[in-house]
C-alpha cells in the first residue's frame, strides 16, 4: 500500500485556466496532481509554463495518456481512487481519507463517464442548495482536498 500524499487528479480537464488555477492550488498545499488526457486543450510544455504562472517551479505534475493507463498506475502504486461527484451519496466530510488517496474531478461540463464512476473506490460530493447545479472545479477540489489533509494531519504545525 502507498504510504505518500493525497493527491489530485483531473480527467480530462476542458479549460485551461481551471488546469492553471489547480495547479497553483496544488502548489499552495503542495500536492501532486495527475492528468487523465486527452485534454480539452492543448497541453504543451509552452501553455502548462504559462497557465502555471511563477507556482510551476512548486507543484509536481504527471500526464497519463488515458484511463487505462492511469488506472494502471492506481494499481501498481496501490492507491484509492475517492471521485468528487455531486451524484454520490455520501458527504465529503463524513469519510476517513487515507495517506496516498486520490481526489479525482471530472470533466467541466459532462463530469466522468459510468466507467469511471464504477471503477472509484469511493464516491463523495459537497453539499450544496438543491437549486443550483454545481461548484467550480477548483472551489469543489479546495473544499475536498483542505479537509482530507486536516485529517492527515498536513495543518498541524501552522504550515503544509
Amino acid at each position: 500500500m502507498h504510504t505518500g500524499n493525497i493527491r489530485i487528479a483531473l480527467y480530462q480537464p476542458e479549460l485551461a485556466p481551471n488546469f492553471g488555477a489547480m495547479l497553483r492550488l496544488c502548489a499552495c498545499l503542495g500536492v501532486d496532481v495527475e492528468i487523465v488526457e486527452p485534454c480539452g486543450f492543448p497541453l504543451d510544455d509552452r501553455r502548462i509554463r504559462r497557465s502555471g504562472m511563477d507556482y510551476l517551479e512548486h507543484v509536481r505534475y504527471r500526464r497519463h495518456l488515458d484511463w487505462g493507463a492511469f488506472r494502471a498506475w492506481l494499481a501498481e502504486d496501490g492507491r484509492r481512487l475517492v471521485l468528487l461527484s455531486r451524484h454520490a451519496a455520501l458527504a465529503y466530510h463524513r469519510v476517513s481519507y487515507e495517506a496516498g488517496d486520490v481526489l479525482l474531478l471530472g470533466r467541466e461540463s459532462r463530469g466522468v463517464p459510468d466507467i469511471v464512476r464504477e471503477r472509484a473506490d469511493l464516491a463523495v460530493r459537497i453539499p450544496m442548495r438543491p437549486a443550483v447545479r454545481s461548484l467550480n472545479l477548483v472551489t469543489a477540489a479546495a473544499i475536498v482536498l483542505g479537509e482530507a489533509l486536516r485529517q492527515q494531519g498536513a495543518f498541524d504545525d501552522g504550515e503544509v
